[in-house]
């Protein structure tokens, strides 16, 4: 079973995020609407992977990512960084900051599937 922590300040975002992996045997989704909810959830759980997007209105995914690869505990905790921001910087500025993968949105459900089961593996079960 993987535990996967959505995080993105849209409903409509994290709940397309969800459809697309619901393909994962035994994967549970929570939801994140906000970097600060998203530290918190961390704080308090244990998951396999984290879907971040970039842009939010309290705090962003790079403090996020910032806060995770801070925590020896979750130093090696797989994130796909997902976002409309396609430009260089904030490709180089997320993977710098501990993204192990960066997709710009729109993304196709495939591709992040195939992500996400490349990075949870087959201990995951998936």
């Amino acid at each position: 079973m993987a535990n996967i922590l959505v995080v993105d300040d849209s409903k409509v975002m994290r709940d397309m995020v969800v459809a697309c992996l619901r393909g994962l045997p035994g994967a549970v989704f929570a939801h994140a609407g906000s970097g600060l909810e998203a530290i918190e959830r961390l704080s308090m759980e244990r998951f396999e992977l984290v879907v971040l997007d970039l842009n939010m209105p309290d705090i962003g995914g790079i403090e996020v990512l910032e806060f995770v690869r801070g925590q020896d505990h979750l130093k090696t905790l797989p994130i796909i960084v997902v976002t409309t921001r396609g430009d260089e910087g904030s490709r180089a500025s997320s993977l710098e900051a501990g993204a192990s993968r960066f997709m710009v949105k729109p993304f196709s459900p495939e591709e992040i599937l195939a992500e996400t089961r490349a990075l949870l593996g087959p201990a995951e079960g998936v």
